[in-house]
């Protein structure tokens, strides 16, 4: 750590850049959104993990002790439909993808989290912020369907800045369906619900049910990094209505405001003119890749697009992405060790603490590593961002 010490993050809900400061000295808490184990990993999944694993190695680079959770959403409609689809059994459906995943990471060189944990490991916080909830008055109990009345919360769609009828277009679109009846208003969550005799069912005081979406990611933030942290992070399609809801329920939950202190979101990653998506279809599955590709040409073809911006894969990228990443090893492959270029170090800290930007970081280092007194540094710096290097 040199000169640049002033770590600017671009926060969605100010909307603005801001200087880091931690909640704790020299420690960062981070919590990003897992998967729903039901399909394969794809490259926008990969763009996501990637771009907090590089958040992560910096803030280490940086001297940090980085508490980072990630998590599994190993309950849910989706993985629940899809296994009833299959015929298969939904914890086994969920354990194979979860296990194929961290599989792809592992060979992306996309370093563990602290915690990595199933939602299905935090029923009992659930529970219990749930039960908090209806006792102060923002949960409501339709029988044993419980919702979060959004009314008392508001600050609910700040984060997202959607008016109502957006939110209420949005949410029919994302899962949730406005026009329940049992909703006193129509964009109301789901806290709790009563599950039906083929679905998995737990006993809470409102009988047996499972957990909503949304109540599963403050239930394994409270549990693992505590009642607020520093940064959360996820794909931009995330903001609403799932983030939006994560600070209502667990603001109310705690009386900590705020509850996050940066929040970051990835920009969509698009493939023939629409976002990559299983719905879709228009996938590019990690394992392909790696079939033809070094784990470092994928590295270097993510980290080349900032993480905010949303950004469109064509099948040249990976090709050129190899060719830079193995000039650059070419020409640090001198056995010789020379003194850190002190200068370069201020420059790639300047680049990264301006909201983590690795595209200028890698046009830099294209720039310097001709220069065989770069080698040392070139490497060091490759490292941080997670590259493999001989």
């Amino acid at each position: 750590m040199l000169k640049y010490i002033s770590v600017q993050i671009y926060t969605s809900l100010e909307k603005q850049k801001k200087t880091f400061i931690p909640l704790s000295t020299k420690k960062v808490s981070l919590y990003v959104c897992g998967i729903t184990p039901y399909d394969t990993t794809h490259l926008g999944h990969a763009f996501l993990y990637m771009v907090f694993d590089v958040v992560k190695r910096y803030f280490e680079y940086l001297k940090y002790d980085v508490d980072y959770t990630q998590n599994v959403t190993d309950v849910d409609d989706d993985l629940l439909a899809r296994a009833k689809k299959n015929k298969v059994d939904w914890k086994q459906l969920g354990e194979m993808w979860t296990k194929k995943f961290l599989n792809d990471l592992i060979a992306l060189n996309i370093s563990s989290p602290t915690n990595y944990i199933k939602a299905t490991d935090s029923i009992t916080e659930i529970i219990e912020i749930i039960s908090h909830l209806q006792t102060r008055g923002f949960a409501y109990d339709v029988e044993g369907t419980l919702y979060f009345d959004v009314t008392k919360f508001g600050k609910y769609g700040d984060l997202s800045s959607y008016s109502n009828e957006e939110m209420i277009v949005l949410s029919r679109e994302r899962g949730a369906d406005p026009d329940d009846p049992n909703k006193r208003n129509k964009l109301d969550f789901i806290l709790w619900q009563k599950s039906v005799d083929d679905e998995p069912s737990w006993d809470s005081p409102w009988g047996k049910g499972r957990p909503g979406w949304h109540i599963e990611c403050s239930a394994m933030i409270h549990k693992t990094l505590g009642l607020q942290i520093d940064i959360h992070g996820g794909g931009f399609d995330l903001i609403y209505p799932h983030h939006e809801s994560e600070i209502a329920q667990s603001e109310s939950f705690t009386g900590k405001n705020p509850f996050v202190g940066y929040w970051m979101h990835a920009g969509m990653l698009r493939y023939r003119k629409e976002k990559m998506s299983k719905s879709l279809g228009n996938l590019i599955l990690v394992e392909d890749l790696l079939f033809k590709n070094s784990q470092n040409a994928i590295r270097w073809m993510l980290l080349s697009h900032h993480y905010r911006y949303e950004w469109e894969y064509f099948d040249h990228m990976i090709g050129d992405s190899q060719i830079a990443v193995d000039t650059i090893f070419r020409a640090t492959e001198s056995s010789l060790h020379f003194e850190d270029n002190v200068k370069l170090l201020e420059e790639f800290e300047m680049h990264m603490n301006d909201d983590f930007n690795t595209p200028d970081v890698l046009s830099m280092l294209n720039n310097v590593a001709p220069d065989p007194k770069n080698s040392t540094t070139v490497k060091k710096i490759m490292k941080t961002l997670g590259f493999v290097v001989p």
